[in-house]
């Protein structure tokens, strides 16, 4: 089922995702006309499950959204396919524009597009993303238990990865890729039975569609049935540069996020960013949590403003009546008092 965008909503949605739907399901809820606008690119796309989910372990990604999308509709909500291009303040809120030209206005924006993955130059990683090359215990480490596992080095994270996937094999190799350990890693390293590979890395080995071992630059092939990488992450928020949004990088080092308060309300009133966007840590469970929250938080500034205009109105019916938006906050303000 495909909805139709119409030209205005209380809420538009900018991503599909786990985070956006629940944002969406809570909006949809509270009676508000929401839609939904994604372009189809979940980051977990190439994964056989969702994982660490109660309720719905090892569901598959496009399962779990289709059941969203539907529920997000029998509230009344919209779910249109698109991409958002561009974002501006508009004197209602704002305008959206998405890249074949429709456009449509919001008093409230929910950002949830997520985040890009930025992998390691290394021939043949990306295309075992999500299958053998992995980055989180937590997703998809119990299904590589007990097996022969790597760990690519490139980040602030990596031999903390390394100690982490040692928790469910004993069959842990670090491609240190170059750049040996510091002194202290090298030993977290040695006594948890770690061993490290110090020579460049060259490209994966794959045989009968699956990843078999790493080639190092020399030549020297390492025999491992998954590897581990820790991608530089990056939010997919570029369309709010006009309203004056850009991310900033994450206090890990791990990428950039667009930053925000725990409710997920921005520095720009009147826009609320949910999951990877923001937190770029999150798992499924964790950025449907934060959708949720940040829908209950627009809701509850909507009402706000609604009230004091009808305060507004209720004090003084003439005025209210040529004005009635008049002392509505202006879209990118801080409304008084915060």
């Amino acid at each position: 089922m495909t909805d139709q965008l119409g030209d205005s909503y209380d809420v538009v949605v900018v991503g599909g995702g786990a985070a956006g739907l629940n944002g969406a399901l809570m909006l949809a809820r509270s009676r508000r006309s929401v839609v939904v606008v994604d372009a189809g690119e979940p980051r977990n796309a190439p994964a056989d499950g969702v994982h660490g989910l109660l309720g719905r372990e090892g569901t598959p990604p496009a399962e779990l959204l289709a059941r969203g999308r539907d529920e997000v509709r029998s509230y009344g909500g919209h779910v249109v396919p698109g991409r958002v291009d561009a974002v501006a303040f508009a004197d209602d809120g704002f305008a959206v524009t998405l890249a074949d030209g429709r456009a449509v206005r919001a008093r409230r924006l929910l950002v949830a597009t997520g985040l890009v993955d930025e992998l390691p130059a290394v021939p043949g990683l990306r295309e075992r993303w999500g299958r053998e090359v992995l980055h989180c215990p937590y997703c998809h480490g119990y299904e590589v238990r007990d097996r022969a596992v790597g760990v690519l080095a490139g980040g602030p994270m990596s031999v903390h990865q390394a100690l982490l996937f040692r928790q469910l094999t004993d069959d842990v190799t670090y491609f240190a890729n170059g750049a040996e350990p510091a002194a202290d890693e090298t030993e977290r390293l040695a006594a948890r039975g770690i061993r490290i590979v110090a020579g460049q890395v060259a490209a994966v080995e794959v045989a009968d569609d699956r990843l078999t071992g790493v080639r190092l630059a020399d030549g020297t092939v390492v025999a491992r049935d998954a590897l581990v990488v820790a991608p530089r992450m990056v939010a997919r928020v570029g369309f709010l540069r006009a309203i004056g949004l850009h991310p900033v990088e994450h206090p890990s080092g791990a990428g950039e996020h667009l930053a925000a308060d725990p409710t997920g309300r921005t520095d720009v009133h009147g826009v609320w960013v949910a999951g990877n966007s923001a937190d770029l840590a999150a798992q499924v469970g964790a950025a449907a949590a934060a959708g949720a929250m940040a829908g209950a938080q627009i809701n509850a500034d909507l009402v706000a403003e609604e009230t004091r205009l009808a305060v507004d109105a209720y004090r003084d019916p003439v005025t209210a009546g040529s004005g009635a938006r008049e002392g509505a906050a202006v879209p990118g303000e801080r409304p008084h008092g915060r």
